[in-house]
């Protein structure tokens, strides 16, 4: 029970990480704006697509591309939503490092080519 007891307390310092207080409240801006928050989901669904189709040995079409260039340089010039997105991209950083420090600590490797 005592690692549980740790986690917790890690969890409570984390919560108040700059990276976590962040984006919880960029996440909070773009949920309370449709608008916002539609293009952010046609984001994801555009990233998807393409990485789906990448990982199946396809190249996405020129149109997809450009698609995907259009909503992103729309999103690059909205400053609630870029700001929602670079804050994820610091928090998933975070948390790629912890994950990476736990696995090296613990001598854990995970590769998913294994």
């Amino acid at each position: 029970m005592y690692i549980y007891d740790k986690v917790y307390e890690f969890a409570r310092e984390l919560k108040n990480a700059p990276e976590v207080v962040n984006y919880k409240r960029a996440l909070e801006k773009i949920n309370a704006n449709e608008k916002h928050k539609k293009m952010v989901e046609d984001l994801r669904k555009m990233q998807f697509e393409i990485y789906s189709m990448q990982l199946q040995g396809k190249q996405p079409s020129k149109e997809q591309m450009e698609a995907f260039e259009n909503i992103s340089n729309i999103i690059s010039l909205n400053p609630e939503v870029k700001e929602f997105l670079e804050a994820e991209m610091r928090f998933l950083t975070l948390w790629q490092d912890i994950f990476k420090i736990i696995t090296d600590t613990i001598g854990i490797n995970i590769n998913p080519n294994l």
